[in-house]
């Protein structure tokens, strides 16, 4: 009889989840754990001051924390004197072809990063059979096969292939539109946006985080906002979010942050700016009309946040040049358009006229020789120009530099990848300070090694999360060091409503980033892009390790996230 009663009250304990509490009073623990960190100085995540504390992980989630004598692991870790902080999670990353070539992500391994967060505009599903061909068909440097048709099945290709970190997706709306209505300067017709509709409601139903947009790249930026509004009550119905990078960043980007409040409110749905960033000296001084805008939208109840990568210059093709309407339908019209006499002496004159109706960042950059060339499919051109300045370039070819500009990309037969100086320092350092403001790379997670030898990246790929916390946590205390782990991990994993994740906390995934506060940083530079950072000891993933004193594991236990659903009913 007294069997029974035991019997009846662990299943009583278990039943109403208690058993864990009773069984730490002393009735039973657990003989052995997986992974075992000792002596951490822990940062939860939630901004809460560092503690010492020992932390047990069995199989992939986070089972023990506290003081743990006599516990057995089969993997012990010594973290005395380093941090131990969630896995940090990149906002906004490009690594959509590069994780199929290299699964290691070793650029991003050796900065903490646990999670990518992909799809700015374009995402790689879903794909029509033209799109799946245009695809392979603009395959440079990599080589791979186009084994899927939704985001859905490019995640779990992903996952399959193998992958050291997780990975999800927003569904991007250029890729809606391409799939719905081509690349054409027009609106949808109404079966075409109901076309549009569908395909984003099949992704979010699979998982997709939300919608997202790059409006100042064409066809993106031939969408109007009843458009974006539409899609995005889709999105709002099945808890996304709405991402954009604004319609300007620039000339006109007070008038693209009241288009994005206006979307969020009428779709009822959060947002979150990406990169966020006023663009061109002249423009420097609208960051705090900005911020007062943000702010003052969520005291009216709006759920709005923000991303940023910790440089003054960015990285986009040199189409970003280009005026708008040039770019109108294929890139073989465009180069039509270059072509004609007539046509691109109004391209050349757009070029250097300043403009509130299109976003153009060469003379956002100010000059020529704050333009760098980094990225060309043609060996011959990336020989000889690869890491040089448009002013650089242009003087070799003895033509002014936006002639420079149509030809290049005519002979690439690419956007030609381009770095633009065209930032402030002082406001970078101001958002590093805002507590709504996550971080991003902004760029394709890379090795120092093979193929990708032949790429010149912004240093943003190697060195954005470690340069925060080294150059401006450490060095110039901008922040504390439990308030920026907060803004790499917990707040991003709150914003895209990642499920038990973000947070070190008994029951969650195990992602974990083991660091020197005291050694961390960025070594990439512009010149010199392909250097990895330095001070990250250790990286576990879903509670595998992957990265070890620096080294890879040679684990690939990364998996493709989906998006938790709070909303009781889908209609």
């Amino acid at each position: 009889m007294a069997q029974f009663r035991f019997l009846f009250l662990v299943l009583f304990l278990i039943s109403t989840g208690c058993f864990e509490k009773y069984a730490r009073r002393g009735v039973t623990e657990p003989s052995s754990y997986d992974v075992l960190i000792k002596g951490a100085t822990l940062y939860d995540g939630l901004g809460k001051k560092p503690y010492k504390a020992d932390i047990a992980i069995k199989r992939s989630r986070i089972a023990r924390i506290g003081k743990l004598k006599g516990v057995q692991a089969r993997q012990v870790i010594d973290a005395s004197g380093l941090a131990v902080a969630p896995g940090f999670i990149n906002m906004l990353s490009w690594s959509n072809v590069t994780m199929i070539e290299d699964g290691r992500s070793l650029g991003e391994l050796h900065e903490g990063v646990t999670t990518q967060i992909m799809g700015e505009g374009f995402s790689m599903g879903p794909l029509s059979r033209k799109m799946q061909e245009d695809l392979k068909a603009g395959q440079s440097l990599i080589k791979y096969p186009i084994e899927w048709s939704s985001l859905r099945e490019y995640l779990q290709f992903l996952e399959k292939r193998g992958i050291s970190q997780n990975v999800a997706s927003f569904v991007g709306h250029t890729t809606l539109r391409k799939y719905a209505v081509g690349p054409d300067d027009r609106p949808p017709s109404p079966g075409e946006l109901e076309l549009m509709r569908l395909l984003l409601k099949k992704e979010m139903e699979e998982g997709a985080l939300g919608l997202s947009t790059s409006l100042i790249y064409a066809p993106a930026s031939f969408a109007t906002t009843e458009e974006i509004v539409e899609l995005c009550k889709v999105a709002s119905k099945y808890d996304g979010i709405y991402v954009s990078h604004l319609r300007s960043e620039g000339n006109s980007l007070i008038k693209a942050v009241e288009e994005f409040l206006h979307i969020c409110r009428e779709a009822d749905l959060p947002g979150e700016i990406y990169h966020l960033k006023a663009a061109g000296k002249e423009n420097w001084g609208k960051l705090d009309q900005v911020i007062r805008m943000v702010e003052d939208a969520q005291k009216d109840g709006l759920k709005i946040t923000a991303d940023m990568y910790t440089y003054t210059a960015g990285a986009t093709g040199l189409t970003a040049s280009v005026p708008i309407w040039a770019q109108d339908g294929t890139f073989e019209k465009m180069i039509e358009r270059f072509r004609d006499p007539k046509l691109r002496a109004q391209i050349l004159e757009d070029m250097v006229t300043p403009s509130n109706e299109w976003e153009n960042l060469y003379l956002a950059a100010g000059a020529a020789e704050n333009v760098l060339l980094v990225g060309f499919k043609d060996k011959n051109l990336r020989e000889q120009y690869q890491g040089k300045t448009l002013a650089e370039v242009a003087k070799l070819r003895n033509k002014e530099a936006p002639e420079t500009i149509l030809d290049l990309i005519t002979e690439d037969g690419t956007r030609v990848e381009a770095v633009y100086f065209f930032m402030s320092e002082e406001n970078v350092r101001k958002k590093v300070t805002l507590p709504w403001v996550s971080y991003c790379s902004d760029a394709a997670s890379m090795a120092p090694e093979g193929v990708f030898l032949n790429l010149h990246p912004h240093p943003r790929a190697y060195g954005s999360f470690s340069r925060l916390l080294g150059k401006y946590v450490r060095d110039e205390k901008l922040i504390s060091l439990e308030e920026a782990i907060r803004k790499l991990t917990s707040f991003p994993a709150k914003v895209l409503n990642l499920d038990r994740r973000g947070v070190i906390e008994e029951g969650f995934f195990a992602d974990i980033v083991i660091f020197d506060p005291e050694k961390i940083g960025d070594r990439a530079t512009f010149l010199k892009p392909h250097q990895l950072s330095v001070g990250v000891e250790k990286v576990i993933v879903n509670g595998t390790l992957v990265l070890d004193r620096g080294r890879f594991t040679g684990s690939y236990p990364g998996r493709a996230l989906r998006r938790k659903q709070t909303k009781s009913t889908i209609p």
